[in-house]
């Protein structure tokens, strides 16, 4: 595990005291920033969002896809829970928080974006952490990228109409429009850009893609960061006045992922799938594509709504929670955990 995945949590938390600083310091730079848009997409945020996104796509080895009829009992179980599953109880446990629990401490319209935020983060599955999650319980690196594949796939044609469709179902108006293009922004284009990428370096040498990911890790890092900044920067004002704000969206989110978790392993156990398979099949149900989260929701509702700092939060939760589930898949020894497929 990299020093970037290691400390993910650290980079990210010191992400947003120095966007809250900045933010109270030089409002007015923010507010430039903002004004620097086309068809509601932040043209400054896009290149930070492409330059994240941009060395995940390489790696996805689409040739990988032919084999899935070869064991697909954990490719179904991650299927049935990224997109009938998952999306929608993320709906659920934010309309329950923020329009029951925490209503008395958040206005209507704070409460819808943040669960929209969170539906968002519901409706993307992870990408490019889950070959972290999967290293760290030793699973199997080539199934693991089947998984990966089929789920960007699936995330080009399925993300936008399930998107609108629960945030319709919160009563959250959302231009299609704009939720389109979005997706087309966020997904298509850098999967496209990604496998031409991939086919040209493959065709140079059989290390040319790792060496040049390599290289734009770095920038991956950078371009994490100065989407946090400028996020908390925006944010700056609410977070100052309403401090509590970050910890009321972390507690569905904490409990989403945990239960997510514990359904993807009893359907793994129910299915007998081995500790190799059911390991990072489990993780990758639990875990979010917060990239495209964050992009989508700067483009639907602006860099300083509700939405764009729940799915914000969302990257501050993850890692540490992550963390405590590969140390639970780590627990249980294959021959005990799950039978032999």
């Amino acid at each position: 595990m990299g020093l970037f995945e290691r400390y993910l949590t650290v980079w990210v938390g010191l992400g947003i005291v120095a966007g809250v600083g900045l933010g109270l310091v030089w409002p007015a730079a923010f507010q430039a920033i903002a004004a620097i848009e086309v068809a509601h997409v932040n043209l400054v945020v896009a290149v930070f969002i492409w330059v994240m996104i941009y060395p995940m796509m390489i790696q996805i080895d689409w040739t990988a896809v032919k084999h899935v009829g070869r064991r697909p009992g954990g490719l179904v179980l991650t299927l049935v829970v990224n997109w009938l599953i998952k999306p929608f109880t993320m709906a659920a446990l934010g309309v329950l928080f923020f329009q029951h629990v925490f209503a008395p401490w958040v206005d209507a319209k704070s409460a819808s974006e943040y669960i929209a935020g969170m539906i968002l983060l519901g409706v993307a599955p992870c990408t490019a952490m889950v070959f972290v999650w999967s290293q760290l319980v030793k699973g199997d690196a080539n199934y693991t990228l089947v998984q990966v594949s089929v789920n960007d796939l699936i995330m080009v044609f399925a993300f936008a109409p399930i998107a609108a469709f629960l945030l319709g179902v919160t009563n959250i108006t959302v231009p299609w429009q704009t939720l389109v293009l979005s997706t087309v922004l966020y997904v298509v284009l850098p999967l496209l850009a990604g496998m031409a990428t991939r086919r040209l370096l493959q065709a140079r040498s059989a290390h040319a893609v790792g060496d040049f990911v390599a290289r734009l890790k770095p920038w991956s890092v950078v371009g994490l960061i100065a989407t946090v900044v400028l996020l908390f920067g925006f944010q700056a004002g609410t977070i100052v006045a309403q401090p509590l704000v970050i910890a009321m969206i972390a507690v569905p989110l904490v409990l989403q992922s945990y239960g997510i978790f514990a359904i993807g392993w009893v359907g793994a156990r129910l299915m007998k799938l081995p500790h190799e398979i059911a390991g990072p099949a489990c993780l990758i149900g639990t875990s979010n594509f917060f990239e495209l989260a964050v992009a989508v929701a700067i483009s639907l509702f602006g860099l300083n709504s509700g939405a764009a700092l729940a799915t914000v939060v969302g990257v501050l939760v993850e890692v540490p929670v992550m963390l405590s589930l590969c140390w639970l898949v780590n627990r249980s020894a294959p021959a005990r955990a799950l039978a032999p497929a």
